[in-house]
């Protein structure tokens, strides 16, 4: 566990990540990319941020300023050619310097599936270094993040050691995902640059005609974060570490585990620009308005004293969706609730969602395309939230709900577990219903047993519920009590 200490020096940190919101997201890193840095810079450390130049960086008009109009350099084989423009992130006055290099990222999609990916991000960790010579910015601190950016530390101490811009720089990895390792053959380290560096790369790997980004990232960082405590120690066991846990293992006084935050002018329901009526901790009654409005807007009976379950999710494997396939139907043949659905993803899971839709005109509405005002209203309007993952590093949509006062249904595993607690209707404590055991008995029982307390509507049963929502909604969420444990982590780093 950090010790939180109550001073810190001002610092120059580097942060380095392939999506920061709102300029380029895919999930939880692209949030976490852009509320972590801004909660730095508004404790007085000098961030800079550093990311590609994809396509839709020029979404809603945004225009950038050109900085650096070339740098070339040869990585390994490769001959690179690149320019650098600089913005700002929106609502400070944090740089944010986009890699303009179209070759590798002019393309609507943030990853691909091409034989380039490696050389796509490989190039984006040189050029962050390259940036900082250019701009004579001596980090203190570079902060990685996932696979993508693995490379920093090993390049810092071979092809870039001799520089002594960068001389007192402590390096840090965040692995907000552990399923994606960024693993290429082995011919892609000397695709990278990474010849001057072969001796300090995984050698058992290159034989066996392998080389892993993630994996030289953890080998060579000065300290390791992920995204929440439980999933600290869940990566250290073979059923979680995806073949990575020896190493973790191995590097376990180095590896801190802090949940992410969330950002409070973003996702609360009193300020939130996209609830037709916002409501507080002291008022709920915007609450029940959102809710029919998301009836109403999702073309589902106008209902008040029907449970709505939302879920708000990218439909794949490690979300938990297997076990809704056979749980829903049965559920909602039984029970009267409805539920509300955004997201998309694999294609079986969509398929179910529209078939569930289909069977159950009146409970079941399905949204097969993300749309961030309706899941903002998903969050205030729903009465209960789903979240069954198999497993969850952090996962934000918890939290929202958390402060959205919509209970959420979790599986007790990676951030779930540490961020929602059992109700217990006799103590009068928890804020969600938990199920330990990831099978769909668990997720059934989890499921009636919220529906049964949402079910007591005599005014103890409301009164209970009422405490249950405002204990999630008062819990300290926000970044600004996450950015401490962050900066003990670098404090850490630039002792070791």
């Amino acid at each position: 566990m950090l010790r939180i200490i109550c001073y810190f020096p001002s610092m120059r940190i580097l942060f380095v990540s392939s999506e920061v919101a709102p300029f380029a997201k895919s999930g939880g890193l692209g949030d976490v990319s852009a509320a972590l840095p801004r909660q730095l810079a508004a404790a007085g450390h000098d961030v800079r941020i550093v990311m590609p130049m994809y396509a839709r960086v020029h979404d809603h008009g945004r225009t950038f300023t050109e900085v650096i109009p070339q740098i070339a350099f040869d990585m390994g084989p490769h001959q690179i050619h690149l320019g650098v423009f600089a913005g700002e992130l929106p609502g400070t006055q944090v740089p944010v310097y986009f890699v303009r290099c179209p070759a590798l990222y002019d393309r609507r999609s943030i990853y691909g599936s091409g034989d380039d990916e490696h050389l796509r991000f490989g190039v984006l960790n040189w050029a962050a270094l390259k940036i900082c010579q250019r701009l004579g910015f001596a980090p203190d601190i570079v902060h990685a993040n996932d696979w993508q950016t693995a490379l920093l530390p090993v390049l810092l101490r071979s092809v870039f050691a001799w520089d002594r811009l960068f001389a007192g720089a402590r390096t840090v990895l965040t692995l907000h995902n552990l399923g994606h390792q960024g693993t290429f053959a082995a011919g892609a380290a000397l695709d990278v640059g990474l010849g001057p560096a072969l001796e300090l790369l995984h050698q058992g790997e290159l034989r066996a005609g392998r080389f892993g980004f993630l994996l030289t990232g953890l080998l060579h960082a000065h300290a390791l974060t992920t995204v929440s405590r439980t999933y600290a120690a869940e990566i250290q066991t073979p059923q979680h570490g995806v073949g990575l846990d020896p190493y973790l293992r191995a590097r376990h006084d180095s590896l801190f585990g802090i949940l992410n935050g969330i950002d409070d002018q973003e996702w609360h329901p009193a300020v939130d620009v996209h609830l037709p009526h916002r409501y507080s901790i002291d008022d709920l009654s915007g609450k029940a308005r959102c809710k029919a409005a998301l009836q109403e807007g999702m073309h589902l009976p106008d209902a008040p004293d029907v449970p709505v379950i939302g879920v708000v999710s990218r439909l794949v494997w490690q979300k938990g969706f297997d076990l809704c396939l056979g749980v829903l139907p049965h559920l909602l043949r039984r029970r009267s609730a409805q539920l509300v659905v955004l997201g998309t993803g694999e294609h079986r899971y969509e398929a179910f969602f529209h078939q569930l839709a289909r069977a159950f005109p009146r409970q079941v509405a399905y949204q097969s395309a993300f749309s961030e005002p309706r899941a903002h209203l998903i969050e205030a309007g729903a009465d209960l939230f789903l979240m069954p993952s198999r497993y969850e590093p952090c996962g934000l949509n918890q939290l929202y709900s958390l402060r959205y006062g919509t209970p959420p249904i979790v599986h007790r595993t990676g951030g779930l577990a540490d961020s929602v607690w059992p109700y217990d209707a006799d103590a009068d404590r928890g804020t969600g219903f938990v199920f330990d055991h990831f099978t769909e008995v668990g997720l059934y029982w989890a499921l009636n047993h919220a529906l049964d307390h949402w079910g007591q509507r005599d005014e103890a049963g409301r009164a209970r519920w009422l405490a249950l929502q405002r204990r999630g909604m008062a819990l300290p969420l926000g970044w600004q009590h996450r950015v401490g444990e962050y900066l003990e982590v670098y404090r850490r780093a630039s002792a070791g």
